[in-house]
């Protein structure tokens, strides 16, 4: 007979003064006052921390947003879409609809709604990643109390908020913020469903993930392995009704991820854009191919079968997560999570299949380990900032496994448990010190946040040890927090860097430039200003290096987040689009743009203005060769500009009979080439326009054509 345990009884705290429960009538006024602070049966202090540190995740988010660099790429597709509802629902970079960025587009849906109501502006699209940033913290928060109690959910909130990487994303318009969010919704829903065994979490779950996979494709599927195992040992009903529960949260899953790929597929590719990052003009390529094995494999459909982009948080390797890149982004805790991970699964081996701790140990000790096997394995494209995706599993064991470490620490019913907990500080202050001895002479921040890391660590074990053996519980105590300090020292320093240094943009990191292609902020260039009628105001400055959305497997020439000012372009790189504003060229060393159709030419703000005034009624004010072009003009311009080849220039999005039907209706009659082509249909394009436009003498690379020069 299977046997079913009964809920977990809530966490006590031992020494914690609790509320007399009160005699609720249930009002309105009860369940306010309940908001704030909290259930009777919570210690005191749990709501009051818990408000610490949403107050304090929202200052490290949204402090000074006006500094705040977005990602020029998705900033333009989002300007785009509150100018076009069509533009808005394909995630087309342009108003005109000619080509979609190369991700699926609920994350610009988030930004744009913002932007219709309150108006295009840095402030306005940043807001959706401020909240959903914090609201990802409550909601860790209330899943780990609920089987762990308050302070291991404490310790789990306030360690995503001071997590770097996570800090640093959040303050930029990539859509990993809302992955975040929408993959924590998955998980509360599954977990409620292993608790009850009923079907309608499992399809709420999967309903959470599909809009997941719709805001960055393969990459929410990572956590699905944990996700179909925790439910199929741990649910509380019968091994039928956990299959026939599972079919139906798949078909939900199914349903929600693909619904948006299945519309765009069915409608005629002459009445939509071009679906940017595919090789043949379809959602499905881009899921199976760029933003999926080809991540993975490093066998982008795109751009063959180089791992292109490894260099941007070192080289593929168990140690990635360690190395100079990244390890102060988010290695801080991964020791001690895997020691909190295993050791917790070791005190829960003899309990009830459906125990509700073991199964959330899973749930989290799977979304760990799953995400940090792809990151660190991943040959193809990577960039720092996609580990925020694993921070809530680190997280979330640092608190709930801590917490389990130290009542069998306390308890000592083993002498095994008694060295297990300074064991895994003492590992885990270690690690912190050499972390913050790579960036020794970066500032005193890290210097203070070294010592306390040290001392306090050092402090943190000779104290459990001491008081294991002279049995003082409140000297145990004072360890344990001690503990918390020393570990979470050098993300505070970090975290504290992303949010007030206001350079993040395209690849953003937290912490000082370690080396390779790491260190805080994306690249160079002034977001427009809008002096030409353009969005660009009050909208802060934008990047003009490369980041997640602008991965067509080209490495950029200024993406790396160094933070020396120096714009030259890497070794084996290829020079990166973007505008020249006024007095300085962003991008490469001499301002270029990309190769390709509009290779070797400059694009400047004077160039700007003389295509809106001779725009001449056309849908388009002219066409460049890549997106990183094409959305620094959108968003300097406020006009739609047409580009031809995707990121990279390798889409096949224009041809050049498109091209002359365009021309002939009088909707482009202005375009870019440059003296090298990319692709034998950009060579023929580049081929025609100097054959048959007439060049802009005034500016390089600049060609009118008109209906009548079309054969």
């Amino acid at each position: 007979m299977t046997t079913f345990a009964p809920p977990p009884a809530p966490v006590q705290e031992d020494g914690a003064r609790h509320r007399a429960a009160p005699s609720s009538d249930g009002g309105l006024a009860s369940r306010a006052g309940r908001l704030f602070t909290g259930a009777p049966e919570d210690p005191r202090w749990a709501r009051p921390a818990l408000w610490a540190i949403l107050v304090l995740a929202t200052a490290l988010y949204a402090w000074n947003l006006s500094s705040i660099t977005g990602n020029t790429f998705y900033d333009a597709a989002v300007y785009s879409g509150t100018k076009s509802w069509k533009a808005f629902f394909f995630g087309a970079l342009d108003s005109g609809s000619f080509i979609t960025v190369d991700k699926p587009p609920f994350a610009l849906w988030v930004m744009g709604l913002s932007a219709r109501a309150f108006g295009y502006g840095t402030w306005q699209l940043t807001l959706p990643m401020v909240a959903v940033g914090t609201g990802s913290v409550a909601l860790l928060y209330r899943l780990v109390k609920r089987d762990f109690g308050a302070v291991a959910a404490t310790v789990s909130a306030l360690v995503l908020t001071l997590t770097p990487i996570t800090v640093a994303i959040t303050r930029d318009t990539n859509p990993d913020p809302v992955l975040v969010f929408l993959m924590l919704l998955g998980a509360a829903a599954l977990l409620k469903a292993v608790r009850t065994g009923r079907p309608m979490p499992l399809v709420w779950s999967g309903v959470a993930i599909g809009f997941a996979f719709n805001t960055k494709m393969m990459q929410a599927y990572v956590v699905l392995p944990a996700f179909f195992l925790v439910y199929l040992w741990a649910a509380n009903a019968s091994l039928g009704r956990r299959v026939r529960n599972l079919a139906v949260g798949t078909v939900a899953l199914v349903v929600s991820s693909a619904w948006w790929m299945v519309v765009v597929d069915l409608i005629p590719a002459s009445s939509r854009p071009y679906i940017g990052g595919s090789t043949d003009n379809t959602v499905w390529d881009l899921v199976i191919g760029y933003n999926g094995f080809g991540r993975i494999f490093g066998a982008s459909s795109s751009v063959g079968s180089q791992g292109n982009g490894a260099s941007f948080g070192g080289e593929a390797g168990l140690y990635r997560l360690f190395n100079d890149i990244m390890g102060g982004q988010i290695s801080w805790l991964i020791p001690f999570a895997a020691v909190a991970l295993v050791a917790g699964l070791v005190l829960r081996g003899r309990a009830p299949r459906t125990d509700a701790r073991r199964a959330a140990l899973m749930l989290w000790g799977g979304w760990f380990v799953l995400h940090y096997l792809t990151f660190a394995l991943a040959e193809g494209t990577f960039h720092p900032y996609y580990v925020t995706a694993m921070a809530p599993g680190v997280a979330a064991l640092a608190g709930a496994g801590g917490v389990m470490l130290y009542n069998a620490f306390r308890e000592g019913s083993a002498v095994k448990w008694g060295w297990v907990l300074p064991t895994a500080v003492a590992a885990s202050s270690v690690w912190a010190v050499v972390l913050l001895q790579r960036v020794s002479g970066s500032g005193t921040l890290y210097t203070v946040a070294e010592v306390v890391a040290g001392v306090a660590g050092a402090a943190s074990v000779t104290g459990l040890l001491v008081a294991r053996f002279t049995k003082r519980q409140r000297l145990m105590g004072v360890a344990a927090l001690a503990a918390v300090v020393a570990l979470l020292a050098g993300p505070a320093a970090y975290s504290a860097s992303a949010a007030t240094s206001g350079t993040n943009g395209t690849n953003p990191t937290a912490g000082p430039s370690t080396g390779g292609m790491g260190g805080m902020g994306g690249g160079g260039g002034q977001r427009p200003s809008g002096s030409d009628g353009g969005p660009g105001t009050n909208s802060g400055e934008a990047p003009s290096g490369t980041g997640d959305a602008q991965e067509m497997g080209e490495p950029p020439s200024n993406s790396g987040g160094s933070t020396n000012g120096d714009d030259s372009t890497q070794s084996g790189t290829t020079e990166s689009g973007t505008t020249k504003s006024g007095t300085s060229e962003s991008g490469t060393a001499d301002g270029r743009t990309g190769g390709g159709m509009g290779g070797d030419t400059q694009v400047s703000s004077a160039m700007i203005t003389y295509l809106k005034k001779n725009q001449d009624g056309a849908t388009w004010l002219v066409a460049v060769a890549t997106d990183q072009t094409a959305s620094s003009i959108i968003l300097e311009s406020g006009q739609p500009v047409i580009s031809m080849g995707g990121w990279s220039g390798s889409d096949d999005a224009m041809t050049l009979a498109k091209l002359k039907s365009l021309v002939k209706a009088g909707k482009l009659h202005y375009i870019v080439v440059g003296d090298s082509g990319q692709g034998s249909s950009n060579s023929e394009i580049s081929t025609w326009v100097k054959a048959n436009g007439t060049a802009v003498s005034d500016y390089s690379g600049l060609y009118r054509l008109d209906a009548s020069d079309v054969g």
